[in-house]
């Protein structure tokens, strides 16, 4: 695969989006509390974390285009250059950008997205710079499902075109930046008006490659499009989350003064309390840092530090839901989470049942994926000696 730093990711967000109905243009509109066009830059830097990012806008569209990537979290807005402005065409606003990207330092491989697509995922964005690397231009294509008739001016059909053949072309489309480029001058040159990118490599005399697509990859075109969106946000299923990753955490607290201990966000009664920064939930802290762990996102002093004060005492909780979160905002799910707690005291059966309510409950799965084990070290260790208390976890979770 070609290197991240050589990689540019051009974004086009000029549009009107007439076809969704009234309102904003589509790529400013509002899905599951996130504008598509933040969505779909948060898609392309998960994929290609190192790439360049450039927005071609609306020249009407400023303020709605900072407004979008203020949510963003700095280091997606890091990767970000100046938009470019696009023209009354597409194909005028892809050269616009190219053109302004050539001027900042020519990549490698571009990659060519539409902003209305929000669901491109890794494994898509990956197969689209080792085609352009491989092949020069490419585009992404999905099988039909339906027969295709071509018809005349009548209305009569004229051919049956061979469905095995044909291919619903997706974005990105990629290509070696010099071919592209070249390309579109010489189709605006020609003055030439070309439907896709591809089309525009075809016009010069460029072979374009069709690899595999992804069929979660629609764009969103009209009010349906929106809907089938959110519904795919809502409830994302396992064969939509193919990439499957675990986690392990780990964590130990020592006892101190006090009458009970937090588990799972449980007070579980105790001679002794556990000592900690927070409310030292030494199973929640495990299973915070095993789903951190499953999207390589560090580990819980990463995100909460125990230097800031205003994390002293803070309920375990908020640690856990901040981790979750961070699972759902790419797409994904916490498929199943098997955690041990490992002591002599206090007896953990008896609230067994509660732990994995009220972790099921903030984590937002369902009680049959989370077990909750307890044991002890046979008098062994420092949890034998009842100093303390230790827990292990392993978090499996999918993502797109």
């Amino acid at each position: 695969m070609v290197a991240g730093t050589e990689i540019a990711i051009l974004v086009v967000a000029g549009g009107r989006g007439s076809r969704a109905g009234e309102g904003l243009p589509k790529q400013y509109r509002e899905l599951a509390g996130e504008t598509v066009l933040a969505r779909t830059l948060r898609a392309l830097r998960v994929g290609a974390p190192r790439a360049r990012l450039k927005v071609v806008i609306h020249p009407d569209d400023r303020e709605l285009y900072a407004n979008s990537i203020a949510e963003l979290n700095p280091a997606e807005q890091a990767a970000l250059s100046e938009p470019a402005l696009g023209g009354p065409s597409r194909q005028e606003s892809v050269r616009n950008g190219l053109e302004a990207i050539a001027q900042e330092g020519a990549p490698a491989i571009v990659l060519i997205h539409d902003a209305a697509r929000p669901f491109a995922d890794p494994a898509l964005i990956a197969r689209a710079i080792d085609a352009a690397n491989a092949h020069g231009a490419a585009a992404p294509g999905v099988a039909l499902n339906d027969t295709v008739k071509e018809i005349d001016a009548g209305g009569f059909v004229f051919a049956t075109p061979d469905r095995a053949r044909l291919r619903a072309v997706q974005t990105p489309q990629s290509f070696r930046f010099p071919l592209i480029l070249d390309a579109h001058r010489a189709a605006a040159a020609a003055e030439r008006e070309l439907t896709d990118d591809a089309m525009v490599a075809e016009a010069a005399g460029h072979a374009v490659f069709v690899f595999p697509g992804d069929l979660a990859n629609f764009k969103l075109t009209t009010p349906e499009d929106f809907a089938r969106a959110m519904d795919q946000l809502k409830a994302p299923s396992f064969a939509s989350l193919p990439d499957v990753r675990m986690g392990q955490g780990y964590d130990v607290h020592a006892f101190a003064e006090g009458d009970h201990v937090w588990l799972g966000g449980v007070a579980v009664p105790h001679s002794h309390a556990l000592a900690g920064h927070s409310d030292a939930d030494v199973l929640m802290h495990a299973i915070t840092d095993a789903v951190l762990g499953a999207i390589a996102e560090g580990d819980i002093g990463a995100h909460f530090p125990p230097s800031d004060p205003q994390w002293k005492g803070a309920p375990s909780r908020i640690f856990l839901a901040h981790a979750c979160k961070l699972v759902r905002d790419r797409g994904g799910m916490i498929a199943h989470i098997d955690a041990t707690i490992v002591c002599e005291a206090p007896k953990v059966g008896p609230h067994r049942d509660a732990i994995r309510a009220t972790l099921a409950e903030i984590m937002e799965m369902p009680l049959d994926r989370v077990a909750i084990k307890a044991t002890t070290t046979e008098k062994l260790g420092f949890t034998g000696r009842r100093e303390g208390v230790a827990a292990l976890a392993i978090a499996t979770v999918r993502l797109p």
